[in-house]
């Protein structure tokens, strides 16, 4: 109960009480606002209070960072070798081999899988059941997250589970050693943001894997939340589902951005009892128009995801 009601009550109780009539001003005073912290600040607090944390020009690490990026890059290394060698064979063929490109698709969800299983950073997976259906079908979907850190790109592709997808990234992620090229080789749909003609050709490119058969996946924020909180949705996403008339399955990426913080290189504690992923049913892209799709998909994905990772009510 505020100060301000108890005073208003006890007023209307006793008119002759002076001190009711007349409260303490200081008890009217609300208390200062909460700072809230920048992403930044969050950083430097996080690294003074960790052991053995060491921030640099490129970012932060500690020492589970430090193992989790060379088993990373040593994984990474046989990971880029195989994906050379199929691209090769690929390229021989002229690409009447393996026409969805699902090896290269394969041999990435190798990595992940031992990279996360080894660093004990496999998340926890919620109604994985919903899927059945639709892989029973054969129907491809387009998986749509929140997305506060990069570790949300191996959770969800651990989620889908061995099937063929593809990321639908910014294309400054082939400038990424071992990444860059697996991503490129591998038919994932790479945009550029500030290029009009990339933005069609991403959407012609996306509706036709949809149409192929092969699942998409897409964080609709455009970019990573630095606070955690889910920001506005683009319509990219939704544009795709819609044209191809496939269902879109929302899914909730709970403790990402614990796991890894803006400003780290790599993870800062293991993912486990920390990471967590909720699969939504999927919804049906057709009957509705662009916005009530999105609008359905953010509440659904929303509904997953804890207080403090909600968007805040303007």
């Amino acid at each position: 109960m505020s100060s301000v009601s108890v005073g208003l009550g006890d007023n209307a109780m006793s008119n002759n009480d002076s001190s009711n009539q007349h409260p303490d001003p200081n008890e009217l005073v609300s208390p200062p606002p909460t700072k809230t912290l920048s992403w930044k600040d969050k950083l430097d607090k996080e690294v003074s209070s960790r052991p053995f944390a060491v921030k640099t020009k490129l970012g932060a690490f500690n020492p589970f960072g430090l193992y989790y990026g060379m088993l990373s890059i040593f994984l990474g290394i046989i990971w880029y070798a195989a994906t050379m060698t199929y691209a090769l064979v690929y390229y021989l063929s002229r690409g009447k081999i393996d026409r969805n490109r699902r090896v290269p698709i394969f041999l990435g969800h190798v990595w992940g899988w031992i990279n996360l299983r080894l660093a004990r950073s496999y998340p926890v997976i919620e109604n994985r059941e919903v899927l059945d259906n639709l892989y029973n079908d054969n129907r491809a979907a387009m998986f749509v997250a929140n997305h506060n850190s990069w570790m949300d790109i191996p959770f969800l592709g651990a989620s889908i589970g061995w099937r063929n997808y593809k990321m639908v990234a910014k294309q400054e992620l082939t400038k990424v050693p071992i990444l860059g090229p697996c991503m490129t080789i591998a038919g994932h749909v790479l945009l550029s943001r500030k290029d009009r003609r990339s933005q069609l050709n991403t959407l012609k490119t996306g509706i036709d894997w949809l149409k192929r058969g092969v699942h998409l996946c897409t964080f609709p924020e455009g970019t990573r939340s630095k606070s955690g909180r889910l920001l506005k949705f683009k319509n990219g996403a939704f544009k795709m589902a819609y044209k191809a008339g496939a269902p879109i399955v929302p899914v909730s990426i709970v403790g990402s951005g614990i796991v890894m913080p803006p400003g780290w290189i790599f993870p800062v504690q293991p993912a486990r009892g920390v990471g967590k992923v909720i699969i939504h049913e999927p919804i049906e892209s057709t009957g509705k128009t662009e916005d009530e799709l999105a609008t359905q998909v953010r509440d659904a994905i929303i509904s997953g995801l804890p207080e403090e990772q909600r968007p805040l009510v303007a």
